[in-house]
């Protein structure tokens, strides 16, 4: 395989969707950077540069694209891999953590056996936009008292000024607008 890609060539990859899901967003699509082998196994390298093989017990991932980079990232790490779905998608018994959204509500869930106290863990998702998803997942994983290493992020719209409620962790993005 080629030399690992730039997070700049990773971002050139990164096609702007025009008025998706609605008229004024400008929906950042990574499904090139996933479709070619060299650019999403860099990708993961970059994710995961933090963190040691063996140093974190579990990647847990954001619903739904986290899925897919978290998953590649615990291989990597040789960890186990927990998601983090939105409330009712989880068929055992869940805790769970509510959030606010511009217009109404939402919430997370995590299995109840999924991550112990003490437990070292990586959360990886694919967007930190507004910051609700994030900031209740790691509500979340430290009312378990999982230790968050590290919340790291393929793509960042500072702009949205997520990472203002991710206050107190430690917060990585590869590429930001």
């Amino acid at each position: 395989m080629n030399k690992t890609a730039t997070p700049s060539e990773l971002a050139a990859a990164i096609r702007n969707v025009p008025d998706f899901p609605q008229p004024g967003i400008q929906f950042k699509d990574i499904t090139p950077v996933l479709a070619d082998p060299r650019l999403f196994a860099s990708s993961i390298e970059h994710l995961v540069a933090n963190v040691a093989p063996g140093s974190v017990s579990t990647v847990v991932g954001i619903d739904a694209r986290g899925f897919i980079f978290g998953a590649a990232a615990a291989l990597k790490l040789g960890a186990g891999f927990v998601p983090i779905r939105k409330k009712g998608k989880l068929p055992y018994q869940t805790f769970e953590e509510s959030y606010d959204l511009e217009y109404g509500s939402n919430t997370v869930a995590i299995h109840t056996d999924a991550v112990r106290p003490g437990d070292r863990v990586i959360v990886i998702d694919d967007l930190l936009a507004t910051g609700g998803t994030a900031q209740a997942s790691a509500k979340l994983l430290k009312r378990i008292g999982a230790e968050i290493v590290e919340i790291v992020f393929l793509v960042e719209l500072a702009f949205l000024n997520g990472r203002s409620r991710l206050e107190g962790f430690p917060v990585r993005s590869l590429i930001v607008y």
